[in-house]
């Protein structure tokens, strides 16, 4: 009975670690993209409950960048500088090879390449010379704006870059990376089953471009399994479902696409693409760096909130579609909340305001690349935005 005791604990030990720090990812390169600019997609999966965005004054660069709400620190999870350098990671579980005890510093190391990293190249010279151990097990992925795009597989001594431009190693374009690395052990670490999904999504969207608009809608708000072969939203009828290695986790609290600048292209017009909390409930809103500490309200850290507006409607969302709390509870979800016949579930109700909103910001978007970025005209549109966003929450959000 001691025995079978301790298997059980490690085992949930390792589902909890599994899922408190896994995400899926992708760097699509221009070549990739109907527009020719790079894009860098990050869902994030965390134990923390609530994310935001904050805009910090770097050494050499400001950059925007998620941060946990919940958290002083301010390690950085995804973000961008005003040179167009952006940076991301995964969580690896089959790279580490030695006994380092004290790591985590993922979040420490992302800031300090927002801080001072204009380009692949400098990114590259970072951790050439950072001292060792670097305390990372992670694969970062970064674009910048002179068309650098790559993972580098990362663990306390080294590195491994795989580059998106590499037409031997992306033929197609883009990368595909969960919480393995392809250098480390084999068939250890997590994130097939996801892995094998995104490559399968990526690659029925693929023909007809990769858009922001077509990873959030088609691969981050995805219910499909690739090992059912089987998309939950077909199944418009079914009160409940088992939620086990989709993508859209319980643990899933952001997902952000960065669209990059192809060469020569001014680095202002870097865009952040940002969904905070679960994301199928979440609604998109492009940020940029040139707007400084004006950045709109529903993605700053709120004191009545305890997070950002928009990661506490759309996490408000996912806790009533994961009504159950005790045991395993949140491994299921009722369904008929999220999708359902009747077209009323929380996914089908807020997908024309998410096509609104993007479709306001996007139809700016060649006037821009032209002219630069019109501030005043975006903070009138994040205002508009904002009127729309805030009743179709309010809507479905039942609070007692």
């Amino acid at each position: 009975m001691k025995s079978l005791l301790l298997v059980s604990i490690l085992l949930s030990c390792f589902l909890l670690h599994e899922s408190g720090s896994a995400c899926t990812s992708v760097i699509v390169s221009g070549k990739a993209t109907p527009d020719g600019r790079p894009l860098m997609w990050k869902h994030r999966d965390t134990g923390t409950r609530y994310n935001h965005i904050t805009f910090e004054k770097g050494e050499k660069y400001n950059f925007l960048g998620l941060v946990n709400s919940d958290s002083t620190d301010y390690d950085i999870w995804t973000g961008v500088n005003e040179a167009g350098f952006a940076i991301m990671n995964t969580a690896s579980f089959n790279l580490k090879d030695d006994d380092v005890q004290e790591m985590d510093h993922e979040g420490r190391l992302m800031r300090r390449a927002l801080e001072i990293c204009k380009n692949q190249q400098d990114f590259e010279h970072f951790l050439d010379t950072l001292s060792r151990p670097m305390r990372v097990e992670a694969n970062f992925g970064i674009i910048d704006a002179f068309g650098g795009a790559a993972y580098y597989e990362t663990n306390n001594t080294k590195y491994y870059k795989k580059d998106v431009n590499d037409p031997n190693l992306a033929p197609d374009g883009y990368l595909v990376y969960t919480n393995f690395s392809f250098e480390g052990r084999k068939d250890e670490g997590y994130g097939y089953i996801r892995y094998e999904s995104a490559k399968k999504i990526f690659a029925d969207i693929y023909p007809q471009g990769l858009t922001p608009r077509s990873i959030f809608q088609e691969v981050s708000h995805s219910f499909y399994h690739s090992l059912f072969r089987k998309d939950l939203k077909e199944e418009k009828n079914t009160e409940w479902q088992l939620e086990q290695d989709l993508i859209p986790r319980f643990e899933s609290t952001a997902s952000i696409v960065i669209q990059g600048v192809k060469k020569g292209m001014n680095p202002e017009l870097t865009t952040m693409w940002t969904e905070l909390g679960y994301p199928p409930t979440a609604i998109a809103l492009p940020l940029w760096v040139k707007l400084g500490e004006q950045q709109p309200e529903l993605v700053l850290y709120s004191p009545q909130f305890k997070t950002a507006p928009l990661c506490y409607f759309a996490t408000l969302l996912k806790t009533q579609a994961y009504p159950i709390h005790r045991g395993n509870g949140q491994k299921y979800i009722h369904w008929s909340e999220l999708w359902n016949a009747q077209g009323t579930g929380y996914i089908q109700t807020l997908t024309p305001v998410w096509n609104e909103i993007y479709d306001l910001f996007a139809h700016h978007q060649a006037e821009w690349e032209e002219k630069g970025l019109d501030v005043e005209a975006i903070n009138r549109l994040y205002q508009e935005a904002e009127e729309k966003i805030k009743p179709a929450y309010y809507h479905l959000m039942r609070v007692d």
